[in-house]
């Protein structure tokens, strides 16, 4: 008979990291990867989404068309992250990415429900979004099954912590070769 110890051995350790495309995002998403090639592990990638207006909004007026665009802007959206991420590399680990619809803490928790799993997380958004909703991380840290690991923000987020995101493209585009 096996005990619980070897059971979750047993088992590949799988490293849940939440991705919105951020950069602190791609930090925990680096971080993660690391993670997972320490321990032999696996990743799964998460970008969890809502339909405008949430869910109570969309069952009120539900509109087909504007669900599958969302979804699908999701979707571009972790392909993207994870692309910034490694360059079109291989992160040289197992690595599954996965849009689901839903809230992100409840999405998060509910991936990482093993006793070997790991949620590792990047830092909260805007002070507007930690106001309305409050942090993703410290939410997190109450309520999950397994061990969280949250990254610090990047220096770079916080060297370009006050401009605008669309000016912080511009930014970036100018870094990497006047494109766009």
């Amino acid at each position: 008979m096996r005990t619980w110890t070897e059971d979750v051995m047993a088992e590949r350790m799988r490293v849940v990291v939440g991705v919105s495309g951020s950069l602190g995002s791609l930090a925990a998403l680096h971080r993660a990867v690391a993670e997972a090639r320490r321990s032999g592990g696996e990743v799964l990638a998460l970008h969890a989404w809502e339909p405008p207006g949430g869910e109570f909004g969309y069952r009120r007026s539900p509109c087909p068309p504007l669900l599958s665009a969302v979804r699908e802007a999701a979707a571009e959206r972790l392909a993207g992250a994870i692309g910034a991420a490694f360059g079109g590399a291989h992160p040289g680990v197992a690595c599954t990415a996965r849009t689901v619809r839903g809230e992100t803490v409840a999405t998060l928790l509910a991936a990482a429900d093993r006793p070997g799993d790991l949620l590792v997380l990047g830092p909260s958004g805007s002070w507007l979004r930690r106001g309305l909703r409050g942090a993703v991380g410290a939410r997190c840290l109450r309520r999950a099954s397994c061990p969280v690991l949250v990254v610090p923000r990047p220096e770079l987020a916080s060297a370009l912590g006050g401009l605008t995101a669309r000016r912080v493209d511009a930014e970036l585009r100018e870094l990497v070769g006047g494109r766009g």
